[in-house]
This record gives structure tokens, sequence and C-alpha cells, in this order.
């Protein structure tokens, strides 16, 4: 019997990490709970690149009220963010590119999925 793949990307991703998102499901056979440990990677990716702007517009401090930098929120979650990224990329072993971005070395060793 075969198995139902999704048909398309989360609606809450943005426009290239849902295309990532749909290749990933285009060049691997992945069973439900690979699709939601790859919706977890993607929905960090998103993350990051949201706190990335942030910091982009506003710089990696402010000052606090007695006038000493402090670094600013969005630095952990980009750190955060990113570790998740990686983190459930390692779990799935999948040997792909990131969205928009330059690669990030890739972890092999999960034999189960294969590409299609």
């Amino acid at each position: 019997m075969a198995k139902k793949r999704p048909t398309a990307a989360p609606s809450h991703l943005r426009a290239a990490t849902a295309r990532w998102w749909q290749s990933v499901c285009d060049d691997y056979q992945l069973e439900a709970h690979h699709v939601r440990l790859l919706t977890l990677a993607a929905e960090a990716w998103d993350r990051t690149q949201q706190a990335r702007e942030i910091l982009a517009k506003q710089g990696l401090t402010f000052s606090d009220r007695f006038d000493q930098p402090r670094a600013r929120p969005e630095v952990a979650i980009e750190r955060d963010s990113r570790l998740a990224f990686l983190r459930v990329l390692r779990e799935l072993g999948l040997d792909v590119e990131e969205p928009a971005a330059p690669r990030i070395p890739s972890v092999r060793g999960n034999a189960n999925l294969r590409r299609v």
C-alpha cells in the first residue's frame, strides 16, 4: 500500500522555507513522524531568520536602565533556533541544503530514509 505524501507545506512557513520543505518531501520517503520533524526544522529555520532580521535592524545590543549594554533577546532566539534546526536535521539524517542559506556540513547516519 502506497503511503500518502504531504500535498503542500504548512501555510505558516515563509515562501522559501515552504519550497524547501516541499522539495525534501518530494526527494525522500518520509513517514508521518518524519514530516512532523521536518516541519519543526522549517519552523526553527523561519524563527532564526526572523531573529536575524530584527538584529540587522536593531543591532546586537541595547542599553539597560543603568545604561549598560545588554545582548538583545533575539541573539538567544537566533542561536537556539539554529541549534534546533541542526539537531532536527541530524535526527532525520537528511543530507539536504538549508532553505536559502549557505550549506551547513551534513551529518549522515539515518539509513531508514531513502531518496525517492
